[in-house]
């Protein structure tokens, strides 16, 4: 079993982190099939993500994300690379300037 370990800080406010957490989240989702869960706090925020062979967190506060990743037997022989595009993706999201949240129609 292999271990991702992603520290960035930043100086978004919790507000902004959590919209770009969301973002990711759904990114996560969307291009690789995880399942997430969020959770916000009043400190901190956790988005909880998992699918066959990944399980982690990605905590976020007002000053940094942290993510926490294991990855299983035959995923591990990808570590570099995944590790690399979870990189990729979080720093990109932290470049863009944060999106307002989409909000649901009501039917």
């Amino acid at each position: 079993m292999a271990n991702l370990h992603i520290h960035r800080d930043h100086t978004l406010g919790l507000a902004k982190a959590r919209k770009v957490a969301w973002a990711w989240a759904e990114q996560a989702e969307s291009e690789f099939g995880m399942a997430c869960t969020y959770e916000e706090g009043d400190v901190e925020d956790e988005v909880c993500f998992k699918r066959s062979g990944v399980t982690g967190t990605l905590r976020v506060n007002k000053a940094s994300f942290e993510l926490d990743a294991q990855l299983g037997f035959l995923l591990g022989a990808f570590k570099d690379k995944i590790e690399a595009e979870i990189v990729k993706n979080l720093d990109q999201l932290l470049a863009a300037p944060a999106k307002p949240a989409a909000k649901k129609k009501k039917p």
